[in-house]
């Protein structure tokens, strides 16, 4: 066990920037990891329930991807190599070839790009505008792309959008599926607005969605609206960009999270699972025709990570060979599913949100959801808040998590949200 002293505890305070985040929920220092259960400095073990915000949809330290990477290392196998070949860099793409794209029917190109998800849609952006020669995007209420300009131009987020300092333009932002009720159709509406030319929208570059909101409230988008915003992208002229950044790599429950729903995206941007391992790295999917840059013309010092290819491989390999693993999601998705329904069922007007292994529970407030997650992590829970209000509590634990740390976890977020409930029934009383 790691001996923290009070100085240790305080150096965050005293020298880390005011803009940390997670720790502020998780007061303690984690020194080891493994699988779906992180440990502090005093030995505390804790489900884990965030999963790097889904970097780790794999879990903490696989074993199989440590000992290749260690061998890596150990062999003196290239750590950084800008953009040139490496033999890591190659085994990567014969594999996410033969196991990812060409199962598909996908002849997307791999765009390497840096190390973060935000940079892989700045990227997808930039490739949309020099190929169409528009400047316009469309993108959607409560999409969140990223914090960079370009990205936080076509995030819905205002807390992050202030944060700019400097207009955030060339973005039109329609309201996702499902955001003004049932009874209206806002790919019509989109359709509409693109089709009238006196409703001020400029002909867009792109179209920029993601198909389960994570960051937005765990919004999830039906296969038949995705179908059509995918028509009008191109009746109109625009590439679809679909940001799979967090419902990728197996998290709606296929690699992919919009494989069952009969669309082929121009351009899809990956990063957070990619690695398998919890490594920056990030990725632009485009089809050829419209690989338009030149060398260099999207560049960046770390753009590939060789101990990322590395491991990335490994998780390929591992995972995604046969579908295994996906019937293991299907299982996990369908009791996470059910547990969560009696859950909402403790509160009144709380409802199951999401998809695949990437659900919540909308609480109706984030005071509310703020106070569960509290509760939850000083029984040992990590797990946090999503939505436009915090409101919605939000389960992004690993996918291939136990069956009885599933259900340990789950049990401690239900005893969190009845102990909410009858605290306020007696305050009520």
């Amino acid at each position: 066990m790691t001996t923290v002293t009070t100085d240790d505890k305080q150096i965050f305070t005293r020298r880390e920037s005011e803009a940390r985040s997670y720790c502020r929920s998780f007061s303690t220092v984690f020194t080891k990891a493994s699988g779906s259960t992180l440990t502090d400095a005093e030995g505390r073990d804790y489900i884990d329930f965030l999963a790097g915000c889904s970097s780790l949809n794999y879990g903490h330290n696989d074993p199989d991807m440590k000992a290749a990477l260690i061998e890596h290392i150990e062999r003196d196998g290239v750590t950084h190599g800008l953009d040139m070949h490496t033999d890591a860099k190659a085994e990567f793409l014969k594999a996410f070839e033969r196991l990812i794209l060409r199962p598909r029917d996908m002849d997307h190109r791999v765009l390497f790009t840096g190390p973060t998800g935000a940079n892989a849609i700045e990227a997808a952006l930039k490739i949309a505008r020099k190929v169409t020669g528009r400047q316009n995007v469309v993108s959607f209420t409560n999409g969140f792309h990223g914090v960079t300009l370009g990205a936080l131009a076509a995030t819905g987020n205002g807390y992050h959008r202030g944060g700019a300092g400097v207009p955030l333009n060339h973005v039109t932002r329609i309201p996702y599926d499902g955001a003004m009720g049932g009874d209206i159709d806002t790919a019509d509406l989109l359709n509409r607005m693109l089709s009238e030319p006196s409703s001020g929208v400029e002909k867009p570059a792109a179209i920029l969605l993601e198909t389960v909101q994570g960051e937005g409230g765990l919004n999830a988008a039906s296969r038949e609206w995705v179908r059509r915003v995918s028509e009008i992208a191109r009746a109109h002229g625009a590439l679809l960009i679909i940001d799979d950044i967090q419902a990728g790599c197996g998290r709606t429950g296929n690699f992919f999270s919009f494989e069952e729903m009969g669309i082929s995206p121009d351009i899809i941007t990956m990063a957070k699972s990619l690695s398998g391992y919890g490594l920056p790295f990030a990725t632009v999917l485009v089809k050829p025709k419209y690989d338009v840059f030149g060398p260099a013309e999207h560049n960046g010092t770390f753009r590939g990570n060789n101990h990322a290819f590395v491991t990335a491989r490994v998780a390929l390999e591992k995972f995604w060979a046969d579908d295994a693993f996906r019937a293991t999601i299907a299982e996990r998705s369908a009791y996470l599913e059910k547990r969560l329904s009696e859950i909402a069922a403790l509160l009144p007007d709380a409802r199951v949100k999401g998809r695949g292994m990437m659900m919540g529970v909308d609480v109706g407030s984030g005071e509310l959801a703020s106070d569960i997650c509290k509760r939850c992590f000083r029984d040992g829970l990590i797990i946090e808040t999503s939505g436009a209000h915090d409101e919605v509590v939000k389960i992004l634990c690993p996918l291939n998590i136990d069956q009885e740390t599933f259900a340990r976890g789950l049990d401690i977020l239900q005893s969190a949200v009845a102990e909410t409930t009858q605290n306020t029934k007696i305050a009520a009383e």
